[in-house]
């Protein structure tokens, strides 16, 4: 029995929305605990860098990258993914969005201490700090999806859109093969694993960081072969954390809301990386250490729902998910979540070290 056939005969039994709703779980599952095992942060890599350091962070993000790369690009050559059907890559993408977004969300991604997908896997392992930000920014996500903030976000995304009607493949613009993706892909990943090697990082590690990349391509897979046997018009989409933290926050508000993939994601990554960091004996009640760092992840978590959606994604949406398919977008929104990362760190966070100091 192929995959199409199993989803197909899951949908029949279960209902097509139900379905979309179990992926997003099982992708959410595999992504918590592959997240919390591996302690993958985008947030820890561009500080470590923006110091000078090209340590086991480094290798870890860059691991998680090349393997999302990897698996997605690999899924695509075997007929189990198509990029172009992607709603990312589908739709007019905006460049304006995605440079002022991703700097934005980059300034507070290093303000809050981690990156919306890492707020929810710390939520998960009782850190009240991620609770509260992660909140912040579910409605702030909201506002800037349907609620006063969408204008602003509108007429910013509006200022320069991509041509065509779509958004800009990568690989197609650059004319690459079909195999010119896993093969960069492959090439990150031995830069990342020369790292890890000069880092000393365990085999676990490296194996559950590998995790968070499948994880990607398999929120790709599922969604994409839902779509070939689906009555009704179906999403492919992975993970992603800006659009499914309001869809969710909103569908527990909204007694009319629908089940879809991202009402599963979020449980699915909570229920995950608690059950790893249960395992793991990593439980533990946290909270803030005082006023100003409260304030500081408070800033941070408005920044970065509001530029995660102006962005068209957050670190990992577009970072890691966009980013394996090459939507031209979401690399642009990751440069700049890195620029605005880095510069905060170094005119916030090392200027106020070397102060204490």
């Amino acid at each position: 029995m192929d995959l199409l056939t199993l989803i197909e005969i899951l949908a029949e039994r279960l209902g097509e929305a139900p379905l979309a709703a179990l992926f997003g779980l099982l992708t959410g599952v595999t992504f918590g605990v592959a997240a919390q095992r591996s302690r993958f942060c985008l947030r820890a890599a561009t500080v470590e860098f923006a110091r000078g350091g090209m340590g086991d962070r480094m290798a870890v993000w860059l691991l998680t990258f090349s393997t999302a790369v990897v698996w997605v690009q690999g899924a695509e050559l075997l007929g189990l993914m198509r990029s172009a059907d992607a709603r990312m890559m589908a739709v007019p993408g905006s460049w304006s969005g995605a440079i002022i977004g991703g700097l934005i969300f980059g300034v507070g991604m290093v303000l809050a201490r981690g990156c919306s997908g890492r707020l929810l896997v710390l939520a998960a392992t009782g850190n009240l700090r991620s609770v509260v930000s992660g909140l912040i920014f579910a409605v702030v996500a909201q506002m800037s999806l349907s609620g006063m903030l969408s204008p602003l976000r509108d007429k910013i995304a509006a200022l320069w859109v991509t041509s065509g009607g779509r958004n800009m493949d990568l690989l197609v613009e650059a004319g690459l093969p079909n195999w010119g993706g896993l093969a960069l892909g492959l090439a990150i990943a031995v830069v990342a694993l020369v790292l890890a090697r000069r880092s000393q990082i365990s085999a676990s590690r490296l194996i559950f960081a590998s995790g968070v990349g499948f994880a990607v391509a398999l929120g790709w897979v599922l969604t994409y072969g839902l779509s070939q046997v689906a009555f009704d018009p179906v999403q492919i989409e992975s993970a992603t954390f800006t659009g499914p933290s309001a869809h969710t926050l909103m569908f527990f508000l909204d007694r009319n809301a629908i089940l879809e993939f991202d009402i599963g994601l979020v449980p699915g990554v909570f229920i995950g990386a608690m059950l790893a960091a249960w395992v793991a004996g990593e439980m533990k009640l946290q909270a803030f250490d005082d006023a100003a760092t409260m304030r500081k992840a408070m800033i941070g978590a408005v920044l970065m729902g509001f530029g995660g959606m102006l962005a068209g994604g957050c670190a990992i949406g577009a970072g890691v998910t966009g980013g394996s398919i090459f939507v031209g977008t979401a690399w642009a929104a990751l440069f700049f979540m890195w620029v605005g990362a880095m510069a905060t760190d170094l005119l916030i966070d090392q200027r106020m070290q070397s102060v204490t100091t």
